[in-house]
């Protein structure tokens, strides 16, 4: 069982804001989906809904093409709220659930649970615009969720939310896809995607510049980074060949380089220079591959 997106183009005019997609996402994966704005993100997540038509290409979930029939088995959260803001809780969430299909008991026992999980029990009689956006996310992420879907499409899902809610609701989406379901997001923070995702796409007007396994994309980046303290000055580090960018803060610096062999060069160096605090080679990050791909034309 698996989401498969094959030539997916979608166009507005003359405008193409997706641009020959070719993904396979298979099952009780959590995969993750990066770009600027405008990159053609939450297009597709439209489509793999089926609230717009591709121009071309298809979209398929377990071998079947994905159609209104299929909307029983996909959640999804929008960036944008979505809830009526007049309506309780309680109400607004059997209003959503019945729409899913569920009985009414069935929705109260989900969203008594949910509840309890986010901590916000008391909300249940409250009417949706008394709560913080914080907490109109929350009611939002149990709204996408409540059915109990085999695929789940989270936009932004992190937005608005203080640190202590991020944590909250990174552990529900852990635990949601531990219990199997095939997760999608998309996020500016790309620390989120590096701790939650084995596989991503990144996008660039609709294109594809990167895609496939984490670790595999770091390892094909071809550089990496060293974090360096020194007990002297490491300004002559930019001069040095193989030395690709520095970074320089109050307890030394960031050195982006060009290979190993640079690595083994520079520690020696170093080590002529006086005292070496710290010498500690990272692989290079999410934000560094982002920028190196779209960087220029995000700026």
């Amino acid at each position: 069982m698996s989401l498969v997106i094959k030539d997916l183009t979608k166009r507005f005019g003359k405008a193409t804001a997706v641009n020959q997609l070719n993904l396979t996402i298979e099952k009780g994966q959590m995969f993750g989906m990066l770009g600027a704005n405008g990159a053609g993100k939450t297009t597709t997540f439209r489509m793999i809904l089926n609230l717009l038509e591709p121009t071309e290409g298809t979209i398929s979930w377990n071998n079947q093409k994905i159609s209104h029939n299929s909307s029983g088995l996909i959640g999804y959260l929008p960036e944008e709220r979505g809830l009526y803001p007049k309506l309780k809780v309680s109400e607004q969430l059997i209003y959503l659930g019945r729409l899913r299909g569920m009985e009414k008991t069935e929705i109260l026992k989900e969203m008594n649970r949910w509840l309890e999980l986010f901590k916000v029990p008391e909300y249940k009689n409250k009417k949706v615009e008394e709560l913080s956006k914080g907490n109109q996310q929350k009611i939002q992420f149990i709204a996408s969720v409540i059915h109990k879907p085999q695929l789940l499409i989270l936009d932004e899902p992190f937005s608005g939310l203080d640190p202590v809610n991020v944590e909250l609701l990174k552990e529900a989406v852990i635990d949601l896809n531990k219990l199997g379901t095939t997760i999608v997001f998309s996020s500016h923070r790309m620390e989120h995607v590096e701790e939650l995702c084995e596989h991503l796409v990144i996008l660039h007007n609709g294109t594809p510049v990167v895609s496939g396994n984490l670790r595999d994309v770091k390892r094909s980046f071809g550089k990496m980074n060293i974090v360096i303290r020194a007990d002297f000055a490491l300004d002559f580090l930019e001069s040095i060949e193989g030395v690709l960018k520095v970074k320089q803060n109050k307890e030394g610096a960031l050195v982006q380089i060009s290979s190993e062999e640079t690595a083994h060069k520079l520690f020696q160096l170093l080590a002529t220079k006086g005292f070496v605090r710290k010498f500690e080679i990272e692989d290079p990050s999410l934000h560094d591959i982002f920028l190196e791909k779209v960087g220029a034309h995000y700026e």
